[in-house]
């Protein structure tokens, strides 16, 4: 009975170490494969207003016994795009690798980076390095046009006056003229009778 509970934890323990396998170091470079030789892998651009590219080539050498072929560029953002040989570089040969950074959306310090791949996996890593500042936004200012009135009112022109406005206060109408009846001319008196003549 024992051994029928040992049998599956054996069974176990040795599947375990099939899986695993044996442990290899790593493999041995090839010493005449390809190598790439930078005269420098990083380019300090210095500071640069937002919106504005910079663009540097990296030039290297082929140090192997073997022709070295690019087989990928990948920028660490798509602010930076790289353009490398596509044909293969000789041994002794001279390449180069132009990378572009965009600072559109950046700010501040900023080290991008493209890395290289070639010769079955093997890596290259370059960088730009340099800071971003605000790009200058201000317009110059335009000359200010003259202050209109602010009573609403136009300017007089030269030499002319015009009425003071009547700010806002309401004067009465006129009253309206009455005319009198006209006069009709008077009468002439009645004339008086004659004296009487004073009798005798």
């Amino acid at each position: 009975m024992k051994k029928l509970l040992i049998l599956p934890f054996l069974f176990i323990a040795a599947v375990t170490v099939k899986a695993q396998g044996p442990v290899t170091s790593a493999p041995i470079d090839n010493p005449t494969a390809p190598n790439m030789s930078f005269d420098q892998k990083e380019h300090k651009f210095g500071t640069i207003k937002q919106g504005e590219s910079v663009t540097y080539e990296f030039k290297f050498t082929n140090t192997g016994k073997e022709p070295l072929i690019i087989t990928n560029a990948q920028g660490s953002c798509g602010c930076t795009v790289p353009e490398y040989p596509k044909e293969p570089i000789k041994p002794n040969g001279n390449g180069t690798v132009k990378v572009t950074f965009n600072s559109t959306g950046k700010m501040g310090p900023q080290d991008k980076t493209v890395t290289l791949t070639y010769d079955n996996g093997r890596t290259e890593t370059l960088h730009m390095i340099g800071t971003v500042e605000a790009a200058n936004t201000q317009a110059p200012a335009a000359a200010q046009p003259a202050a209109a009135p602010t009573n609403g009112t136009k300017p007089a022109p030269a030499g002319k006056t015009t009425a003071p406005a009547n700010s806002g206060k309401t004067t009465p109408a006129a009253a309206p003229k009455t005319t009198a009846p006209a006069v009709k001319p008077a009468t002439p008196a009645a004339t008086s009778a004659p004296a009487s003549k004073p009798k005798n």
